[in-house]
């Protein structure tokens, strides 16, 4: 079975739809048909295995060794997040170092909602690399 073959099975199983499928993780249209006769690019099969909770192992073999249950974040790492993600856009927009910029213009509302965006994601990766980092084994189940 081909990498191809087994994200439609895994699409079917799902009971999502291709154009659906490539829309909530942000891929263009047609990029999915692409693959049957060529492969996505590691970061693209890193979405997809997160999306259907299997790892790019699975993907690439159809030999599924089970992931290591990542940590969740609790109701304080979310607390966490969002008071860090505040902080730093404050200072960001607030000008106290310089209003943010790109190439000496001001981010428009948009973009600096983008970038709120991406922040975020990285904050909570972070916390979830910390998690697993710093817990004492005897914590995790």
């Amino acid at each position: 079975m081909t990498f191809f073959e087994r994200l439609e099975e895994l699409r079917k199983s799902k009971k999502i739809s291709q154009g659906k499928l490539e829309k909530e993780l942000g891929f263009s249209n047609g990029s999915i048909s692409k693959w049957k006769t060529s492969m996505p690019t590691p970061e693209r099969l890193q979405k997809i295995a997160d999306y259907f909770g299997v790892s790019i192992e699975y993907l690439m073999s159809g030999k599924d060794e089970p992931k290591e249950k990542s940590p969740e974040l609790t109701a304080r790492d979310e607390r966490d997040i969002a008071k860090d993600l505040n902080n730093i856009m404050q200072k960001l927009t607030s000008g106290e170092a310089g209003p943010a910029s790109y190439d000496g213009e001001e981010l428009d509302p948009e973009a600096a909602e983008l970038f709120r965006d991406e922040l975020e994601i990285a904050l909570r990766r972070l916390k979830i690399i910390n998690k697993e980092k710093y817990t004492p084994k005897k914590y995790k189940k």
